[in-house]
Parts: structure tokens; sequence; C-alpha cells
């Protein structure tokens, strides 16, 4: 930090650090702007700067993501065996399909839950 009269600087590194904290767990946003002297409302714009630079950067281009393939219970009934599919996105949230699932709905559904 910088201090020039009462305006201060913060770099980038530290207004990232201050972000993680106050995203670290519910309800830290106030506790977070008092112990470093800012207010909310400022956290919460670097908050959003820092939600908008993660989004931009997750469209840069494709990236990888864990996939565990288990084997499939067989049933003894002589019914073809569908197969199933966890998808675990952000904040731990688990999407589980069937085999059949339309591309085109299972990819709207993950936008929306993405966006919350």
């Amino acid at each position: 930090m910088v201090e020039t009269g009462r305006r201060r600087r913060w770099t980038e590194d530290e207004k990232l650090r201050i972000v993680a904290e106050s995203l670290s767990g519910p309800r830290l946003v106030s506790a977070t702007a008092r112990r470093y002297g800012i207010s909310p409302s400022l956290l919460y714009m670097w908050r959003r700067a820092f939600r908008a630079e993660r989004i931009g950067a997750a469209d840069s281009g494709p990236g990888f993501v864990p996939a565990i393939v288990l084997p499939e219970a067989r049933s003894g009934s002589g019914t073809a065996p569908t197969g199933r599919m966890e998808i675990v996105l952000a904040k731990g949230r688990r999407i589980i399909v069937d085999a059949g699932v339309d591309a085109a709905a299972l990819a709207r559904v993950i936008e929306v839950i993405e966006q919350r």
C-alpha cells in the first residue's frame, strides 16, 4: 500500500489478497473491509472486477477438468446399462446426468448454475 495523504493506492497483489480473504467464508466482506480500513463498497467493486477478470480468463481457451471413470454396475435383469456422468462445477456444485442427456439442454443448465 502506498499512502499519499488520505488516499491510499493498493497494488494489484494486495487487492487480490484482500479479495481472496473476503471470499474465504460467508459474510466476510464487512469484517475484511474494516481490517484493511476500506469501505465495503470498494471491496465489492474489487470483487466484481476480480470475477470479471476470472470469467474473461476462463473464456480464453479450453481447459482441463478431472474425470473419474467408474465401472458400471450391471443388473441381472438383462436391460441395457445406462451410463451416468457426474459433473462437478465451481463451489462444489454437482450435476448427475444420464448418458442420453440432451447436450444443448445440459449446456443451458450449466450456464445458469455457474452464473449464481
